[in-house]
């Protein structure tokens, strides 16, 4: 191979690096301003908030509302849930309870609200009283003493919380605890509160 060969041989080399490293660092980009258009994070649980990769409405099935008659989340529609399945043998559950009222009692419940969701088999008879000796007096629970809501919504484990948005659709869902009263977790309500 002669010198010009070589040093041929040597810019076609050079020029796909530079290539690659431009076609590498576009990318990252277009992923970075992808990831800026999604919802805030949320870190908790056991991995933080997981954004739904295909919005689906929720479950058409029924659960309890505070008085005990039947109710789907259909009723919610035209507001963001946060809808939080937890028991009151659940000690990460107990944990956030506080934090989730105080995110409650921020929200504009015209635009947003918590929704509790007890898995306990007696219900609210069991339920509500504990809320309140735990100073929890902002926020009612519904009960799924069959656990099929918190089944079909692939609630794995408790506490489990599921983001609704105002068409009716799953979002994204956090397993385990979390700081719900955080700016964090008040930005990502306000994200899907926002979004058109």
């Amino acid at each position: 191979m002669t010198f010009f060969g070589a040093f041929t041989s040597l810019s076609t080399v050079r020029r796909a690096l530079v290539a690659a490293v431009v076609a590498g660092v576009a990318t990252g980009a277009a992923l970075a301003l992808g990831a800026a258009d999604g919802p805030p994070t949320l870190r908790g649980g056991y991995g933080g908030y997981e954004p739904a990769s295909n919005p689906l409405p929720a479950p058409s099935v029924a659960f309890l509302d505070p008085d005990g008659n039947a109710i789907k989340l259909d009723a919610f529609i035209g507001r963001v849930v946060v809808l939080n399945f937890w028991a009151t043998w659940c000690a990460p559950c107990i944990k956030e309870l506080p934090a989730l009222e105080r995110l409650h009692t921020s929200l504009d419940p015209g635009q947003a609200q918590v929704v509790l969701v007890t898995i306990d088999r007696k219900g609210t008879e069991v339920a509500q009283p504990f809320l309140v000796d735990l100073g929890v007096k902002n926020l009612t629970t519904h009960a799924d003493p069959q656990a099929e809501l918190a089944r079909s919504l692939g609630a794995l484990g408790l506490p489990t919380t599921v983001i609704i948005d105002r068409q009716g659709r799953v979002r994204g869902q956090l397993q385990g605890d979390a700081e719900w009263d955080s700016d964090a977790a008040k930005a990502l309500v306000r994200h899907y509160v926002e979004e058109d």
